[in-house]
């Protein structure tokens, strides 16, 4: 089983890279996001590995980080999401990016990548948003926030604020990070307009 490849560049393509290494190319089909970031022809790189090998062909799909291929593994284990459909989400998200929107449970932004409909994407945020923290570099309390008004036990007039600041082109991590700060500089009992106030003087910053 192949882990790790480190080579030359010998060319591109698509969806692939052909690494030369000590003579042989491999082709490794990698995510466009990695295939934009790799050196150039002739170039040394190394790649992290995922193989996957079946009754009719052996392929090799590679990474520039663990965290990634990690991602590429965690993908797949949600009913609809093979191969291309994992490497399409790493192609549009880094995988801290989409690890946070899996966590805050941004449908929206998950649903951008190919292949990837509205149905797919609440059955991705569902069944990864246990795992998906531990991967997210996000304030905990924001992510607590998040998932309580998605439970609907948060308090009104912080699920209200963070509605309005979304409903004014904020991305949801965003008002979410603003209306926790505002929190706790407001208390929990404070006005949703108080909250949108100082949320905005948040983002602001």
């Amino acid at each position: 089983m192949i882990g790790k490849l480190k080579g030359v560049v010998d060319s591109y393509g698509e969806d692939f890279v052909i690494l030369d290494v000590q003579g042989v190319g491999y082709v490794v089909h990698c995510s466009a996001r990695t295939l934009q970031r790799m050196p150039g022809v002739g170039e040394a790189a190394s790649l992290a590995i995922e193989t996957y090998v079946r009754e009719d062909m052996i392929r090799l799909y590679g990474f520039r980080s663990d965290a990634e291929r990690e991602w590429f593994r965690l993908l797949q284990t949600v009913q609809g999401v093979g191969s291309k459909v994992a490497l399409g989400l790493l192609s549009v998200m880094e995988p801290e990016a989409l690890a946070t929107a899996i966590a805050m449970g941004d449908k929206t932004a998950i649903a951008r990548a190919p292949g990837v409909g509205p149905r797919l994407a609440a059955r991705l945020t569902a069944e990864l948003k246990d795992k998906a923290p531990a991967f997210a570099p996000i304030d905990p309390a924001v992510l607590a926030l998040s998932g309580a008004v998605q439970d609907r036990t948060a308090p009104q007039p912080a699920a209200d604020a963070i509605s309005a600041l979304v409903n004014l082109g904020y991305a949801p991590v965003q008002a979410s990070a603003a209306i926790s700060a505002a929190m706790k500089g407001a208390g929990e009992g404070a006005e949703a307009k108080t909250l949108i106030r100082l949320g905005l003087r948040e983002l602001a910053r």
